[in-house]
């Protein structure tokens, strides 16, 4: 492991403080490029206009109409946290808007009329398919919606305009890439941050926050259309926000200025107590306190109960907990997720060991692993591959995928694989080469950069191996497979305090915007196991005994090491003490 110092521009720091700003802060926030004040005000103002995302204006005029004449419409969500938000606040978004319409029409609202469908994974796979497409039109809706999918559903989008259905895609996902030709849906609204000539400047927002932008554009063409006045005042789509910095923040999408202040006007609602009553059981479930709620308990809390649901069973479940305003009914649902979450762990953690002694078997005589990694195992369970992939990415720093065999009928000949990737090495372009360099061994394929997933057939799986190691061989150098942590450099012992690590814990950090992480060498008094799995540790840090914590770590570390730690306030019985969170050793 490679420590390293993030360069911290001293203008920045200078002009961060002379704004008022913590001294700590400042130098926290220069070191990840924030150059002025005013890319730290998270006020609404301040987020991009919706009329810069392409077709948001016609994506309004179709809801509108839709609204206006008591069209059903019917959302297609995708089964991960970022899918269930999307799909909610589209749900919440839409009945508020079209009670508006009913009051302007002087009519009884209809929230009926705006329904969902979301795809199983094993039977229905990712996007919409044109089976889904035939559902839909089988339930009697006029208008499909996409949420968190769709971009490359090409085929999905044909069948449903053939069947009549009016299409709306809006999705965050990059597009097809066919022939070396981009291309994305046609005969349909399309709104996607990525799609060719969107000028949008938010590259990186989630599909949740792309339904929260059209929301907003389809009130402002609502507006344009008489039906908010002074007597009937439009509905406050500010009260979703709390589900849009959820999947935001579950998605792990870069945390660029527009998407953090999504994530701080989410929170700031939250910690307020002004959130849907499903949210507020999950909170709960995950042991978090909603007052002081912050990104780590929607990333590492809410978020993977949530995708649970969708690995294990049914994000109906997600999404009927984070759409219901009945207090009961979404306390009972989270504590299904919860119970489906400890399920998923178990498997997780029997599958973790089986993938790692595979991947043991393959470095051989070697201490170092391939420059990519690919597991397959019969038992392995393909809803759960995802974070598997992850886990052995973490742990051995190659790009990864884990297969599983398809659970779906009819497909018993297919794996289904999960891949997880690291810096400089682009996932979903290592696949399309793979597919142009061995026609046929990719059934289906998509995804980022950092996450993608694919269907092969099983009696290929050593060629797309030998594919993937091939593109690894070629685009991996030495210095990309060594790990390496970019850190904040020494704390000064002036903020070895519980206080300041309360408050950067109150601080927006995520993808692309790390959460503070510093660097010293400190001498290590004394240290010990907790549990067997955990090291306790005593350390002397600028001249003061300092209690430590390194999770998941089990061999003893020399009298003097460099050490990478994060501050962490630790309750025990009710009383808080400050510690350090360690999460690295340089050369160890």
């Amino acid at each position: 492991m490679n420590i390293t110092t993030r360069d911290i521009p001293p203008r920045a720091v200078w002009a961060l403080e002379q704004a008022g700003i913590h001294p700590l802060l400042a130098r926290l926030y220069a070191a990840r490029g924030i150059a002025s004040p005013d890319e730290l005000d998270n006020h609404l103002a301040k987020l991009l206009p919706p009329a810069t995302l392409t077709q948001a204006d016609a994506a309004a005029r179709l809801l509108a109409d839709a609204l206006d004449q008591q069209h059903t419409i019917c959302i297609v969500a995708d089964y991960d946290c970022d899918g269930a938000t999307a799909c909610a606040v589209g749900l919440r978004g839409l009945r508020m808007l079209e009670a508006g319409m009913a009051r302007h029409r002087q009519r009884a609202a209809q929230p009926d009329l705006i329904r969902y469908l979301v795809p199983d994974r094993v039977t229905d796979g990712y996007g919409l398919t044109p089976a889904i497409a035939q559902r839909v039109h089988t339930s009697g809706a006029r208008v499909l919606m996409t949420v968190d999918n769709g971009i490359a559903s090409m085929d999905g989008v044909h069948t449903a305009r053939a069947l009549g259905l009016q299409v709306l895609v809006t999705d965050h996902h990059l597009p097809a890439v066919v022939n070396g030709q981009v291309v994305v849906p046609t005969d349909c609204v399309t709104v996607n941050p990525n799609q060719p000539g969107c000028a949008f400047e938010s590259k990186a927002m989630a599909g949740v926050g792309v339904v929260f932008y059209v929301l907003l554009a389809l009130r402002a063409e609502l507006r344009a259309r008489g039906v908010f006045t002074a007597d009937t005042p439009q509905p406050k789509l500010d009260q979703l926000l709390p589900l849009v910095a959820l999947g935001t923040v579950a998605d792990v999408v870069r945390l660029d200025a527009n998407n953090r202040r999504l994530v701080a006007q989410g929170l700031q609602r939250v910690r307020a107590g002004v959130m849907p009553p499903g949210l507020a059981a999950l909170l709960q479930m995950a042991g978090c306190k909603a007052a002081q709620a912050s990104a780590r308990d929607f990333g590492f809390g809410v978020g993977p109960r949530l995708n649970a649901a969708g690995r294990l069973s049914d994000m109906t479940l997600g999404i009927e907990c984070l759409s219901t305003d009945d207090t009961a009914r979404a306390l009972e649902l989270a504590g299904v997720l919860d119970g489906i979450n400890r399920e998923r762990k178990t498997i997780e953690g029997a599958m973790r060991t089986q993938a790692l002694q595979l991947a043991d078997e393959m470095m051989d005589d070697s201490e170092e692993p391939p420059p990519a990694l690919c597991v397959f195992d019969p038992d392995f369970h393909e809803g759960v591959v995802g974070i598997v992939a992850s886990r052995l990415k973490d742990k051995l720093h190659r790009p990864t995928f884990v297969f599983a065999m398809s659970q779906a009928e009819g497909h018993d000949h297919e794996l289904k694989g999960s891949g997880r990737s690291i810096p400089g090495f682009h996932l979903r372009d290592a696949l399309d080469l793979v597919a142009k360099r061995c026609p046929g061994v990719l059934l289906r394929f998509g995804g980022h950069a950092m996450a993608a997933g694919c269907t092969i057939d099983a009696d290929r799986l050593d060629e797309f191996e030998a594919a993937l190691q091939q593109v690894a061989h070629e685009w991996l150098d030495p210095a990309t497979l060594t790990r390496s942590l970019a850190t904040d450099g020494p704390l000064d012992k002036q903020h070895r305090r519980i206080d300041v690590a309360d408050a950067l814990e109150q601080q927006v950090w995520g993808q692309g915007f790390p959460p503070p992480a510093f660097s010293e060498e400190l001498e290590v008094l004394s240290q010990r196991l907790v549990a067997d799995k955990h090291l306790a540790l005593k350390l002397r840090h600028q001249g003061d005994p300092v209690d430590a914590m390194w999770f998941g770590r089990t061999e003893p570390l020399p009298a003097r090491v460099t050490l990478a730690f994060r501050l962490d306030a630790d309750e025990w019985q009710g009383q808080r003490r400050l510690r350090f969170r360690i999460e690295a050793a340089e050369g160890v």
